[in-house]
């Protein structure tokens, strides 16, 4: 009995190979070289039920365009059965080169299976056969994706455009939908796309025939260096209905859509330099057609007021790569970093606009200034040469201010001198002295002091009296207690505005922040949070007079207005009594 078991152990043992050995799990392919626009059918098959958990392989430097798709085979001829279950991908090559597509797994009563791996070479891509019967072909005869370039010769810095166009023979096939699947590159170009919201349809004409078609894409391209620059094709799968030349019960023509790639095709521009032959000195790159100009704000300025001069190019042409020329300003004129601003349009003709920076200057003592001429060149491509154009020098009068002492101007090199010889300079050494002997210590009774200090506390009994009778003065004088009480009211809130006294930023922010404080304690608004006007209006109804509420505002906005202009030391200090003075008249008369 036991070796029975035994025996059929070995022989079940024996048949799970065999049986395995049986199943078949394989890949295939529609072909192993292809084109970078065509596309493969790889299929996973096995021959057994009961397989699941199918894993397709890592598609790496391919592109799934279908699957999968599930079909199933069952056949029984003269009582033999066979079995196929299929897994079916499109896929498409996005690179040239030779691959191996991996293994594919599947399990089968319990065990994991694999297929045989794929090798596939891709070539450049390749046209589709002539074949007036194959719809693929007949659609890429009537679809076409074309680059329309504005200028293929320009010049380093001369815009040009690009726009993408998309015809259709729409008497012959139908446009179903489309999928940008590569897009060009710009190298040796700035790029500025234009946005297509949407899609168009407009009539017009390929190669003599009527079509339809619609903008893809549009593109202002700047070259920014010379020679023969490649710009990469822009490629879209294209789904296509293409008439099979028969009908359906309704009439209608029957479609047979198929899918191929459109391409632009690379394009070359030809980039020509800018010409060396009279260029000018202060050429810095800008090419267009351009005005320029330097203008002032004022030219007359009253104490402590300021001045914006404004260096401005406008026209056409490579405005967002143009650099605006600088100006010197001259001595006793401080002059702060410019605020640049830009108001540029971007069309097919190229960019559009005008740029500028824009220069606060505030004279440091009164006097006329005179600010130099400036120049600005650039080159006219239609024209083929070069323009410089000079504004004239400005001249601002500071009205008031401090008068320029020789001090200023003085230079501060030290003056070499001579060294002369005083034998002064050697003092010899005294060989007699003048000790004295010291005296006896004073005894401290019977000494001025002892005095002094035995009659002291008789003394301090007026004194008393004297302080007491004017503390009492003192406390009767109402006028003189609220004032007192105003000076320490404004010390406290002013304390830190002084700590910050010689620290021009700094101090007038302390200064600012300390009466907005004053006026949120003593008005119960948030006076940060309304205007200056209202801050008034509230003042006004609590009968601070009109003198005292002007001295206010014209605090505030000092400090407002001197954090961005030079303020010295005594300035700052004359502020700082101003601001005391007020919040003193401010809360006597509240």
């Amino acid at each position: 009995m036991m070796n029975k078991i035994y025996l059929h152990l070995i022989v079940f043992l024996c048949t799970i190979p065999m049986a395995m050995a049986q199943v078949t799990f394989k890949a295939s392919v529609s072909k192993n070289q292809l084109g970078l626009n065509e596309r493969l059918r790889i299929e996973f098959s096995i021959d057994k039920q009961g397989a699941d958990d199918f894993t397709p392989p890592n598609f790496n430097n391919f592109k799934v365009l279908a699957g999968p798709s599930q079909s199933t085979s069952f056949s029984s001829v003269n009582g033999r059965t066979s079995y196929k279950l299929t897994y079916t991908y499109i896929i498409q090559p996005t690179v040239k080169g030779t691959f191996t597509i991996p293994s594919a797994s599947i399990t089968y009563d319990g065990q994991t299976i694999k297929t045989n791996t794929i090798r596939v070479t891709v070539t450049n891509a390749i046209a589709i056969p002539k074949d007036p019967d194959d719809p693929r072909y007949l659609a890429s005869e009537n679809i076409h994706l074309v680059t329309e370039v504005s200028n293929r010769n320009p010049y380093v810095g001369e815009s040009i455009s690009i726009v993408y166009k998309l015809y259709v023979n729409t008497n012959k096939v139908n446009l179903q939908k489309t999928r940008e699947i590569a897009s060009p590159s710009f190298n040796g170009f700035w790029k500025q796309n234009i946005e297509v919201k949407s899609w168009v349809v407009k009539n017009g004409e390929y190669k003599g025939e009527p079509h339809r078609y619609v903008i893809v894409k549009k593109v202002v391209l700047i070259p920014n260096k010379a020679g023969k620059l490649a710009i990469d094709p822009l490629e879209m799968e294209i789904t296509a209905g293409v008439p099979m030349g028969r009908r359906d019960f309704f009439g209608n023509m029957l479609m047979n859509d198929v899918d191929f790639t459109a391409t632009t095709g690379k394009s070359t521009i030809n980039v020509k330099d800018i010409p060396y032959q009279n260029r000018p000195s202060n050429f810095d790159g800008a090419v267009g057609d351009f005005q320029f100009g330097v203008t002032a704000s004022k030219t007359s300025l009253n104490a402590n007021e300021s001045a914006r001069i404004k260096v401005e190019v406008s026209g056409e042409g490579n405005l967002k790569l143009v650099t605006l020329p600088k100006f010197e300003a001259p001595q006793g004129l401080e002059i702060y970093e410019p605020e640049h601003d830009e108001k540029i349009t971007t069309t097919l003709g190229g960019l559009r606009g005008k740029i500028f920076d824009q220069y606060a200057v505030v004279p440091q003592f009164r006097g006329k200034y005179k600010l130099p001429e400036v120049s600005f060149s650039y080159f006219n491509p239609k024209e083929e040469k070069f323009h410089t154009i000079t504004s004239p020098p400005i001249i601002l009068n500071a009205l008031e201010g401090k008068i320029p002492t020789e001090e200023n101007n003085v230079s501060t090199a030290t003056n070499k001198q001579d060294v002369i010889g005083n034998e002064n300079d050697i003092r010899y050494i005294e060989t007699k002295t003048k000790f004295r002997p010291k005296t006896a210590k004073e005894d401290f009774y019977g000494s001025n002091l002892f005095y002094l200090l035995l009659i002291l506390p008789l003394l301090s009994i007026p004194i008393g009296m004297f302080i007491g009778k004017k503390k009492q003065q003192r406390d009767s004088d109402v006028v003189g207690n609220k004032q007192r009480k105003a000076d320490r009211l404004a010390r406290k809130y002013l304390s830190a505005a002084k700590k910050q006294l010689g620290k021009k930023e700094a101090f007038y922010i302390a200064l600012e922040k300390a009466m907005h404080n004053y006026l949120k304690a003593k008005l119960r608004v948030e006076t940060s949070d309304i205007s200056q006007e209202k801050i008034a209006d509230i003042l006004t109804k609590k009968q601070v007079n009109q003198d005292t509420v002007e001295s206010l505002i014209k605090v505030l906005d000092n400090c407002d207005y001197a954090r961005y202009t030079p303020s010295t030391d005594v300035e700052m200090q004359q502020e700082y009594e101003n601001a005391k003075n007020v919040i003193t008249k401010i809360d006597k008369q509240l």
